[in-house]
């Protein structure tokens, strides 16, 4: 099983939709799939944020793509950091989110054989 590590560094379509296209592809493979949301994207991950990409023209379902990875085992990290620079909380974020800081993504993607950043 390789290890696959996405940053995800902004809330633009162009930021979120190649990570999640790229990521429940590698998931569906059988990898370890690890997308760590910088504090530029972390908003998009608010509950009901990813609903508003629904219906894009060309773009598969966002939502079915963000549940597949997590279905598959993939982890879904945003940066602690986010919290104070974009004054969110963590009980405001969708379901699957896990609040870390840098060093807990560095050190499980420390083996990745795969990274992107978008």
């Amino acid at each position: 099983m390789k290890t696959v590590a996405i940053t995800i560094n902004g809330s633009e379509s162009s930021n979120v939709f190649p990570p999640m296209i790229l990521g429940s592809a590698a998931a569906a493979s059988g990898d370890q799939v690890i997308l760590f949301v910088t504090p530029g994207g972390a908003p998009r991950f608010l509950k009901g944020k990813l609903e508003e990409f629904k219906d894009s023209k060309g773009l598969p379902d966002i939502v079915e793509l963000y549940n597949g990875i997590l279905d598959l085992g993939g982890k879904v990290y945003v940066c602690e950091l986010a919290l104070e620079a974009k004054d969110l909380k963590k009980e405001d974020f969708r379901e699957g989110v896990e609040i870390v800081g840098a060093t807990t993504f560095l050190n499980e993607a420390k083996e990745a054989t795969i990274t992107f950043s978008f």
